[in-house]
């Protein structure tokens, strides 16, 4: 057989092709028949051949034989996973075709792309359209705590992520998983430096899908969910309340306010309207659960010239509100279509040009019903009151019902009283809604440059973006009436004498505008790249980078800028050793002239192991690499205002005086100090990362160990200066904003992989995890007592009081340290003694433990994926372990008039004081029993499952007749269980909307 070897292009694959003896006349259909072969020599199976305009598919047997038939003409695309597709004419005929592997991956770093065994610096990436079909999600952040180690809400436990969207600053939410190709965490400082200033905390690189060179492909997605609220908060019915309430006036040596018999008629429920007992979670004003729908087209294709890609989608999502009043319309649109086009000028010039809008309105009501329903008592007042109820005979009264704008389902009117002449339910059925609408639209363009007449390996690129986003409110604010119902029994049964009116019904029809935001975004940047290779063995790299972007927003007066220069130098010999210098150059106006710039200079070097000699012998070792890097990055990041240099003197807030009768004047205050040479914290880090593959690709894993300091963050310093720097009044102070403290951080992440097949089935388990420990290592600060200080305590300390028990009379009231936080009652917590001065004070406050404000000390993941034939089952799990909470909101710190949670129930009384879990309730202040203290703290360590989902692909053969060339159905279920000693309090969400489980069924479809 004579063999032609043909080499097509398709994205970045070179492709061999062995054509056949077959003849074809006219456009008669034709059978090609033959073998795919690998770069191993061996048959492929499971590789499909796909013709889109014959409409027909064929996958190879385990032999990787295939028979299809085609038109002469028909372009066939062949693909087989881990190998580069191919693209050929049915008209040349084919006997074999001959796949190569693909390449190592191409990873997004900073200014470029580097194979994925070459990364240092302290770097992770997801290739997102590998894990998608089997891990849909919409938000481009959701589950990457179980795909990646060192990310746990932040990078490495920093915050102030800088987020990049092709390159460019743009929230995290402005894209969606369909757009994403891939995302990249540039964790150590080397990876990060050449970014600049706003990046010393780490980068989240999000790059789009760009086009390829193929035929036209569409693929669309439709999704329908739904949200089931997880928990509600439990309240105290009226009776109960009432009961609770006397018991905390008697507690108080107070008469009780409410009578038997009025608990009583509260209790009986027989007439809600004159004894109403609302349940603001109770289902005639939650739902059960709310729907979600998702609708998503991809369009993909092109050819040597210009490649494209397009997706459209639009999302709907109801509102957890039941139907009733205005909250009937409530709902979220969101709208949002992307472009990018990839154009091939000539063999030198290459342009690329992005575009994305997004249009999004939420529609809701005039109220917060979610904080009235954590602070409004079930006694209140009634929501409704019925017309029917009122006197027959009463015409004034009815006359004065009827002549209401809002009479509800005919029948009921707005009740309210005269301490609630408005509230949500009034509110959501009268008092008109709003609209949140937000445009956002964002747009880049880059151009290449092939400089290689003027030096060989020589290239210049640069881009440019301008973003812009606006939001606002539209709003129709109604005015109402309420009801307040007067009621009597002289017939035997409960009627409405009269009624008292608060407000006035009143529809303006003006619309009004509010909340008005404006953003924008310009940013460039400019690079010449150099790259050569010598002798075939050095591999040398060079890249200036000139960047920068500024930001304003509307009524803030300064823009956020970020400029730098930077220079990259690389070197490694024979892909063996590496050596990477990374240098930028930072410009910040938040300092004095003469201190607005700096240098941040890093150091990466690696060596593969794996390639010595010594280490071929190791046949358990695939691939094995260790790298080092450190640096110092020069930040402004944590500076919160500009001219913070400069000293302030106001008028605007001074204290006003009085000198003479009849004229007051105003002091000027001062409210900081000058210092001039304010200037950039540092960020100092050296990092280690070992990353390896096993037993002929069983085990991977990738892992850094690292140790960063946040040298010189600034602060205004009042224990450093001498009492006459500041006075109480007038609110005076002379202290400057100066570079003093210092955050250390050491910890370590991790990413092992096990991939296994068995028998017929496919088998991936992922184990990430991130461990994270922090100091405060340089403090300002000036304790009497030791143990308060904060240096040397983590950044996330909670501190507090430790709690004794309560106290069980007076006389362990008279025999403790004296109560400084209030006059305090038997039943109320008693606190120990710390310092030993008889007073308990701030000053006996401890520490007690981490809070995890940006990831707990440790957190972790595991995915795990089986498939098998056409199905795929995919979950992951999260949890973290090591950091406590504080119970200190409305839910558990209840005094004076606040509404009771069921956590009443276990409060102290004389009866109950060798049980109780709640202290002695009060219907005064509780400044001794509501502070922070051990008795409040508890435990955050979870276990989540997150995700669940189940993927079937129709077997192609099924779909040789449709005009699918793909098709997947999937459920999933996202946020389904947690496992905590704590959860029921995790799960609930106490003045907002409730957390929600997601269950959703999907379709996929290729055209």
């Amino acid at each position: 057989m004579k063999f032609i070897q043909l080499k097509i292009v398709l994205c970045f694959a070179v492709l061999t092709l062995l054509p056949a003896k077959i003849l074809a006349q006219n456009n008669q259909k034709i059978n090609l028949t033959g073998i795919i072969i690998g770069a191993e020599g061996k048959p492929l199976e499971n590789a499909t051949l796909v013709s889109s305009s014959d409409n027909v598919s064929v996958t190879t047997d385990a032999t990787g034989s295939y028979s299809i038939t085609v038109t002469p003409d028909a372009d066939l695309v062949v693909q087989a996973p881990g190998y580069q597709s191919l693209l050929v004419k049915a008209s040349t005929g084919i006997d074999d075709l001959s796949l190569n592997r693909i390449a190592a991956d191409q990873v997004q770093i900073a200014f470029k792309k580097e194979d994925a065994q070459n990364l240092m610096g302290g770097v992770s990436y997801i290739n997102v359209p590998q894990i998608i079909d089997k891990n849909y999600t919409t938000y481009s952040l959701d589950g990457v705590q179980a795909l990646v180690g060192g990310y746990n809400g932040s990078i490495w436990g920093m915050g102030g992520d800088l987020v990049l969207v092709d390159g460019f600053p743009r929230p995290a939410n402005s894209i969606l998983t369909t757009e994403i190709d891939q995302i990249t965490f540039l964790k150590g400082a080397s990876a990060v430096a050449l970014y600049g200033s706003r990046a010393a905390k780490g980068v989240i690189y999000i790059t789009t899908k760009k086009g390829k060179i193929q035929k036209q492909q569409i693929t669309s997605r439709l999704d329908n969910g739904v949200f089931i609220p997880k928990s509600l908060p439990k309240y105290l019915g009226s009776a109960e309340y009432m009961q609770y309430y006397n018991q905390a006036r008697v507690n108080d040596g107070l008469d009780p306010l409410y009578s038997d018999e009025t608990i009583y008629n509260f209790a009986s429920g027989k007439n809600p309207y004159r004894y109403p007992n609302v349940n603001y979670y109770a289902p005639e004003y939650i739902k059960k659960f709310y729907f979600n729908y998702d609708a998503n087209v991809e369009i993909t294709g092109g050819n040597k010239v210009a490649r494209y890609f397009t997706n459209v989608n639009f999302l709907s999502q109801q509102d957890p509100l039941q139907d009733f009043g205005e909250a009937a319309h409530n709902n979220m649109n969101r709208f949002n279509i992307r472009g990018n086009v990839d154009l091939s000028i000539n063999d030198r010039i290459s342009a690329t040009i992005g575009a994305n809008a997004i249009y999004s309105n939420t529609r809701g009501v005039n109220t917060d019903y979610w904080q009235n329903a954590a602070t409004l008592r079930p006694h209140l007042f009634s929501p409704l009151l019925p017309i029917s109820m009122i006197e027959p005979n009463d015409k004034a009264t009815l006359a004065l019902a009827n002549s209401s704008n809002y009479i509800i389902d005919n029948q009921y009117l707005l009740g309210g009283t005269q301490l609630n002449p408005t509230n949500p339910f009034a509110a959501i059925y009268a008092g008109g809604y709003n609209t949140f609408t937000s445009r956002q639209f964002q747009f880049n363009t880059g151009v290449d440059v092939k400089l290689g007449d003027l030096l060989e390996g020589l290239s210049f690129h640069t881009d440019f973006a301008v973003d812009y986003a606006t939001s606002y409110t539209q709003s129709y604010n109604n005015s109402y009436a309420t009801y307040e119902a007067t009621w009597n029994t002289y017939a035997g049964f409960d009627q409405i004498t009269s009624l008292t009116k608060y407000g006035k019904d009143a529809k303006s029809g003006v619309q009004n505008i509010s909340n008005s935001a404006f953003d924008q975004t310009v940013a460039f940047s400019g690079q010449f790249n150099y790259v050569k290779k010598i002798k075939e063995q050095h591999n040398v790299s060079a890249m200036l980078t000139a960047s920068g972007f500024q930001q304003s927003r509307s009524e803030v007066y300064h823009k956020t800028s970020n400029a730098n220069l930077g220079l990259n130098l690389g070197y490694n010999f024979n892909q063996k050793y590496f050596a990477e210098f990374n240098g930028v150059y930072v410009h910040s106006a938040k300092f004095a002239e003469g201190n607005r710039g700096a240098f941040s200079p890093t150091m990466s070097v690696g060596w593969k192991l794996s390639e010595e000699e010594f280490m071929k012998s190791v046949s358990v070792i695939d691939y094995l690499k260790l790298t080092a890097s450190g640096g110092v990055l020069n930040t402004d990041l944590d500076v919160n205002s500009y001219y913070l240099y400069q000293s302030i003197y106001t008028q605007t807030d001074g204290a006003w005086f009085s000198w003479r009768d009849g004229a007051l004047n105003r002091s000027t205050d001062s409210r900081r100090g000058e210092n001039l040479d304010l200037t950039f914290a540092k960020r100092k880090e050296i990092s280690f990362g070992l990353e390896g593959s096993f037993f002929e690709k069983l085990i991977t894993l990738n892992s850094n160990f690292f140790i960063n300091k946040f040298e010189g963050n600034v602060i205004q310093a009042a224990s450093l200066y001498p009492i006459y720097y500041t006075t109480g009044w007038p609110n005076t102070s002379f202290i400057p904003y100066i570079n003093y403290n210092d955050d250390k951080r050491t910890g370590f992440d991790f990413d092992l992989r096990f991939n296994k097949k068995v028998g017929t089935v496919d088998l991936a388990l992922g184990f990430t995890g991130t461990y994270l420990n922090t100091e405060a290592s340089k403090r300002a600060e000036l304790y009497e007592d030791s143990y308060q200080n904060r240096q040397g305590k983590p950044l996330d300390a909670l501190w507090g009081l430790k709690n004794d028990g309560f106290f069980r009379d007076a006389i362990d009231i008279q025999n403790s340290p004296s109560q400084t936080f209030g006059q305090v009652k038997p039943g109320d917590i008693k606190y120990k003694d710390q310092n030993g001065d008889g007073i308990i004070d701030v000053k006996d406050e401890v520490y007690l433990g981490k809070a995890g404000w940006n990831g707990a000390p440790f957190t972790y993941g595991v995915n795990f994926t089986a498939k098998w034939n056409n199905f795929t089952f995919f979950t992951i799990v999260t949890g973290q372990t090591g950091a406590y909470g504080m119970k200190n909101n409305s839910y558990y710190w209840i005094d004076g008039e606040d509404k009771y949670s069921v956590n009443v129930r276990n409060s102290w009384t004389e009866e109950t004081k060798d049980t109780a879990t709640f202290p002695r309730l009060t219907s005064l202040n509780s400044d001794n029993n509501y502070r922070s203290s051990d008795f409040w703290i508890y435990s955050t360590n979870r276990i989540d499952l997150s995700k669940v989902q189940i993927t079937y692909d129709f077997p192609k053969k099924a779909l040789s007749q449709t005009f699918f060339n793909g098709l997947s159905v999937y459920a999933l279920g996202a946020n389904l269980a947690t496992i905590a000693k704590e959860r029921e309090y995790m799960e609930l969400n106490i003045g907002s909307a409730p957390q929600t489980r997601y269950f959703n069924l999907g379709l996929k479809a290729l055209f």
